[in-house]
């Protein structure tokens, strides 16, 4: 069984198109409400950002942090969804 929530899962398994940023794995109501009031209002705003630091996962870690005060498992969960999205689609 894989460790990965459900949430996750259905993040990966298609496109992202105009998923709000709540679809995120790890990004619940409260960081999701923190991030939108940074403008970072939808998932593929949260990937730009990803790909700007290259993919990669301590830059993002701790961006994600700073921006909404994510936790460090919400840092895991969301790197991981972010990761293997690229992975799949890119």
């Amino acid at each position: 069984m894989s460790s990965t929530s459900q949430k996750h899962r259905n993040f990966v398994a298609e496109p992202m198109g105009e998923k709000s940023v709540n679809a995120l794995a790890g990004i619940g109501d409260v960081l999701g409400k923190r991030l939108e009031s940074k403008g970072f209002d939808k998932a593929y705003v949260v990937l730009g950002q990803f790909l700007v630091l290259k993919k990669d996962e301590e830059l993002f870690r701790d961006w994600l942090k700073e921006i909404s005060g994510a936790n460090i498992k919400q840092q895991q969960d969301c790197y991981t969804c972010l990761k293997e999205w690229c992975d799949a689609f890119l």
